[in-house]
Order: structure tokens, then C-alpha cells, then sequence
């Protein structure tokens, strides 16, 4: 007998456990129908026995219950996590897409009045290639010999002054940058009149020498093309007045220029595939110049007599030549 007691003992504990929890909850339902009265004697001891039992038996039960209740709450905001985050990337490429658009929006709008503006055939390229050796600075665009692109033609943007093409061949042009070192164009500053040649010094910024010293030049002052040296026009932008020194050794007057064009960041370009007997794009001549310069004839050429051009197709001046008798 008391080897089976000691073999039946745990069962048995189990069942009286179970007995009297299943009693308590027959007494708790029968309590709540009856409105709440308080319990006989003998409900209340089953009662008092029972509820550490319940609380001991219910905490592991409920943090199991807790643990995976959290479990799957975790799982959903994981899940959900992921879905935002694909929404933000999403919303990023899409972003990133419609200010891309504007931007290129922005720079037609630009080119389209700028074309409106020069009477005169403009090729749209692209930058294929970049060449920034410290002494050479050239770019190589996919546009060449077969649109009608030869060596000496401009090169610019919206901005402003990219350079001149030096090389050709079918379909690509290269073109020598402002910034070259072999680069020199003559340029006036646009407020003062003043002249000088502005040149490229191997790093991003030009320099504008004067050819005499005490020009009236300040910083500030925006600098364009003077339209003498056969290749650019008249007018076109070069850049501005960011500094000015001294020539060591020379009689003239030095001033550094910051391009108009960010020329490390082209991607769009426009060959001037021919220049026009006159063209003024930023500057218009006050009274004093047009009293210095004279009344502009635009009847052209006289009758008989066909413009020249030089050898890069740019037009030189026609002059009359009087009657001697």
C-alpha cells in the first residue's frame, strides 16, 4: 500500500488540484448568479484553498499567453516596418525623378529663350569625355564633322562661354575650355568698357589682364566677349570680376575672373555652327560708345557684293570703298 501511494501520489495531488479549481469556478459562477452573496462555510474554505493554487497555476499559464501575444505583435511591426520602408524608397526615387525633371525643365526653358534670342544656328551636344590635365582642359562632345561642326566654332550654354572647338572628326568635337592655358579671348568688362584678354591658368578660374594698368575695373563687375579675335560673338558671358593684383614687372592690371560656368559640371552643350554679322547678347552700347563707334548700318552688304567670311565661317566687316569720282 504504500508503494502504490508513493506511485499514485502525484496523480493523485493533479486530480485534487483539478477537483477543487474546477469547484472554485462552480462556486465563483454560482456566486455571480446569485448576485454576489457571500459563501457558506464550506464554499468559502474550498475557495480560500484554492485561489494560490489558481494564482500559481495561472501566471505561467498567462506568460505564455503574453509572450506570444508580443510575438505576434512583434511579427506585425516588422512586417509593417518593411512595408514602410519600401514606401520611403519609393517616394525618394520618385522624388528624386520629378527634381530631376524640373531642373531639366528649367534648362529648356532657358536654351529655348536663349535660341529665341541669337539669330544664329546653334547645335546641341553632349559631354561624352573630360579631360582636366593640370596645363590642358577639354571636353569631347558627340557632335562632329558630319553635323557640320569644324574647328574654331564657339561653344556655349544658357551661362554663358565653354570654349572653342580645336579637333574634329566624324562624330565627336573636341573642345579647349576656357580654362586652358592656350585659352585666350578678348573680352571687355561689361559696366566700364575696359579691355584686356582674359586666359585660362590650369586651375578653375581665369585671369583678366588689361592692357593698361588703372582700368576701371572693380569686383563685381561681369566681363563678356569684346567679339574681336574672329571666333566669339559680341556679348556672350564670361564670367565675373572675383579679385584684383598687380603684374609683377608689367604696366598693366590683373583681375581674377570666376567663369559664369560651372565648367567641371557640363553636360549639355551649344556649337555656334556660324556667326552672324552682328550679335550683342548681355550688353547694349550706351550713347557715348554708339557716339564713338558711329551709326550701325544693317542694310548688309552693298548690292552686287557678297559678305566674306574668314576661315571658321565667321563674317568679316564689309567696307564701302568710295567712288573717286
Amino acid at each position: 500500500m504504500p508503494d502504490l501511494l508513493k506511485r499514485m501520489g502525484a496523480p493523485l495531488i493533479v486530480v485534487f488540484v483539478v477537483l477543487l479549481t474546477i469547484a472554485s469556478m462552480v462556486i465563483d459562477r454560482r456566486s455571480l448568479a446569485e448576485g454576489g452573496r457571500e459563501l457558506p462555510g464550506w464554499q468559502a474554505v474550498v475557495l480560500e484553498v484554492t485561489a494560490p493554487i489558481q494564482r500559481v497555476v495561472s501566471a505561467p499559464i498567462d506568460g505564455v499567453t503574453g509572450f506570444f501575444s508580443d510575438y505576434v505583435a512583434l511579427l506585425d511591426v516588422r512586417a509593417e516596418n518593411r512595408r514602410l520602408r519600401r514606401r520611403i524608397a519609393e517616394i525618394e526615387s520618385e522624388n528624386l525623378q520629378f527634381r530631376e525633371a524640373l531642373v531639366t525643365t528649367g534648362h529648356l526653358a532657358r536654351v529655348a529663350s536663349m535660341r529665341d534670342e541669337i539669330e544664329i544656328p546653334m547645335l546641341p551636344a553632349e559631354v561624352v569625355g573630360l579631360d582636366v590635365a593640370p596645363w590642358f582642359r577639354s571636353v569631347l562632345v558627340d557632335r562632329g564633322a558630319r553635323h557640320g561642326v569644324e574647328p574654331g566654332h564657339p561653344v556655349i550654354t544658357h551661362e554663358g562661354v565653354v570654349g572653342v572647338v580645336t579637333a574634329t572628326s566624324g562624330n565627336a568635337a573636341k573642345t579647349m575650355l576656357l580654362l586652358d592655358r592656350q585659352s585666350s579671348v578678348d573680352a571687355l568688362v561689361q559696366r566700364s568698357r575696359a579691355r584686356g584678354a582674359v586666359g585660362g591658368v590650369g586651375r578653375d578660374r581665369l585671369e583678366f589682364e588689361f592692357v593698361v594698368r588703372g582700368a576701371d575695373v572693380v569686383v563685381g563687375d561681369e566681363v563678356v566677349t569684346s567679339g574681336l579675335g574672329g571666333i566669339y560673338p559680341k556679348g556672350l558671358r564670361i564670367g565675373r570680376v572675383s579679385a584684383l593684383r598687380e603684374a609683377a614687372g608689367r604696366l598693366t592690371q590683373i583681375a581674377v575672373i570666376e567663369p559664369a560656368v560651372d565648367l567641371g559640371q557640363l553636360e549639355q552643350v551649344f556649337v555656334m555652327l556660324r556667326r552672324g554679322p552682328t550679335m550683342d547678347l548681355l550688353y547694349r552700347p550706351n550713347r557715348a560708345e554708339q557716339d564713338l563707334e558711329g551709326p550701325v548700318s544693317t542694310d548688309g552688304p552693298p548690292a552686287g557684293r557678297a559678305a566674306e567670311t574668314d576661315s571658321v565661317g565667321l563674317a568679316k566687316p564689309v567696307t564701302s570703298v568710295e567712288d573717286p569720282s
